[in-house]
């Protein structure tokens, strides 16, 4: 449910609707003087440009249906919307999840949020596929495959996608990546049981598998990883 708070029942175009019960706080945004925050029971509801809110008559003590609120927002703030979400990505490149999370912090309503993200998919700047591809070629260089993973998940893209970035990976890439690393925490360290133990502990937490970590600490000696 969108608005977590009580509700009455009102006709809207010809059909019973549920409605909160008003209108409680128009304010302007801080850091954007060309946008308001529109409160509804004394809870935030969304963020709305002062035209819209103009434009619609917008006021305290109105009692507006969630559904008329999603429309107003939908129709005025779309184009705002994928504007601020390309302004975004600009940056540095980013998720679905993460669009998502940053457009809704923005106060947009799930409805604009969609229609941005339908929108930036189209013109290919949204592509997760893509994203878990290039996010693997870089991390490879610093991490072993179940860390990157496990950060991929965190960023919201799915198993199929990861899947398929992952299987990029080669092992010949890895080991190599993990000695490198090895050889930058063994350095200035004596090559005795207890710091080799330290040392492939060290790389199964950067995300290494079991062969990778071992092939990489015999160049130093054999362990009991127990």
């Amino acid at each position: 449910m969108l608005f977590g708070v009580y509700y009455r029942r009102i006709k809207y175009k010809n059909r019973e609707v549920n409605i909160l019960n008003e209108i409680t706080a128009i304010t302007p945004q801080v850091k954007d003087k060309t946008r308001c925050n529109i409160y509804v029971d004394g809870r935030f509801c969304c963020g709305l440009t002062l035209e819209a809110t103009v434009k619609n008559r917008l006021k305290v003590g109105q009692i507006v249906p969630p559904e008329r609120l999603s429309e107003i927002q939908l129709e005025s703030e779309k184009n705002t919307a994928f504007d601020k979400a390309l302004t975004h990505l600009s940056a540095t490149r980013k998720t679905e999840k993460q669009v998502r999370e940053f457009l809704g912090g923005k106060g947009y309503l799930p409805a604009v949020v969609d229609y941005a993200i339908e929108k930036l998919r189209s013109y290919n700047f949204l592509n997760d596929g893509e994203y878990a591809e290039a996010y693997v070629e870089n991390a490879a260089k610093r991490k072993g495959g179940r860390l990157i993973r496990m950060e991929l998940r965190g960023k919201g893209i799915s198993d199929s996608e990861i899947d398929a970035a992952i299987d990029n990976l080669d092992g010949e890439t890895q080991l190599q990546t993990a000695t490198e690393i090895l050889q930058k925490y063994m350095r200035g360290k004596t090559a005795d049981k207890a710091n080799l133990q330290k040392a492939y502990r060290y790389l199964m937490s950067k995300g290494f598998d079991y062969d990778t970590a071992k092939s990489a600490l015999t160049a130093f000696g054999e362990i009991d990883e127990d």
